[in-house]
């Protein structure tokens, strides 16, 4: 954040505005949020909407061919990674109609009626051309040998292989970005489904940490108004941006935390679906250049 001026004679006059009023360097949408939801290193933000987004702080960033690596709107020295994926909660309510009767609740008791890892069942569905992995379309699912197969045996399988699966890929692409899970990882979610706590539980699973929302609607608003403030306070030189939005952090609510088998249930199926992920991109590269 830095002030690139003051208010010009024309909004002073035309708007009113106070001569001394500041102008903050301006930032997008993304980036915003990452202020607005009070993230700090070692965070992770998770967007559950139409398109899920995965925002995470980075020091050290690994870029990929897919996915994004931005410097750091509130931290000069760090940068933030964003990956994006067209498959969110439509993909989830094509499941819930499907598996469901069209119930969300009748959705989350299925989710509770399997055990975490799924007996081994890993699914992958995407209703259109996933931007990560770029291109993938189609349902894939795979047995606990990762043989492909055809169906499942039951919807609470099916409808457990899409949100782990989900969520497996968000942590995959994350940790490929540079990103590290600590023990003091904390993952804040907004979007639609950030009040489905079923979901949110099989987030802080897989992920092995600490799920948490925030009250207030609107991040990426909310993160133009936190830098806004600080710079109105004299920025870094006066006041660290973490130290200004310290009480919005302690205000985030906890909403899930990871089950005590969550480590040993999801450490190697995070193993598999790295390899079965790579197994469906080439498959799907395949087909597309018809080998």
């Amino acid at each position: 954040s830095s002030v690139v001026g003051k208010m010009s004679n024309y909004m002073q006059e035309r708007y009113g505005f106070d001569p001394e009023c500041v102008v903050g360097a301006f930032t997008g949408d993304n980036p915003s949020s990452l202020a607005g939801l009070a993230m700090k290193e070692g965070d992770i933000g998770l967007s559950l909407g139409t398109s899920d987004t995965v925002f995470v702080w980075l020091k050290d960033p690994l870029p990929q061919l897919t996915g994004h690596v931005w410097p750091n709107p509130v931290d000069e020295n760090a940068y933030m990674a964003l990956l994006c994926y067209k498959n969110g909660s439509l993909t989830r309510e094509r499941l819930r109609d499907s598996c469901a009767d069209g119930s969300w609740d009748i959705f989350n008791e299925l989710i509770d009626a399997t055990t975490r890892g799924n007996f081994g069942n890993i699914g992958m569905y995407y209703d259109h051309p996933e931007i990560v992995p770029d291109g993938l379309q189609g349902d894939y699912r795979f047995n606990k040998s990762d043989e492909p197969a055809i169906r499942f045996a039951g919807n609470e399988t099916e409808v457990r292989a899409l949100i782990e699966g989900q969520m497996m890929a968000k942590r995959l692409h994350a940790e490929q970005m540079g990103f590290h899970l600590t023990p003091d990882t904390r993952i804040l979610v907004t979007g639609g489904a950030s009040v489905n706590t079923a979901i949110l539980q099989v987030v802080s699973d897989v992920f092995n940490a600490k799920v948490y929302t925030q009250s207030a609607a609107n991040s990426a608003a909310m993160g133009g108004a936190y830098r806004a403030l600080h710079l109105a306070k004299g920025g870094e030189e006066t006041i660290a941006f973490s130290d200004l939005i310290a009480p919005v952090a302690e205000e985030a609510r906890l909403v899930a935390s990871p089950s005590k088998d969550a480590a040993a249930t999801y450490g190697p199926l995070m193993v598999r679906f790295k390899h079965l992920e790579q197994k469906v991109v080439e498959m799907s590269r395949k087909k597309i250049n018809g080998e």
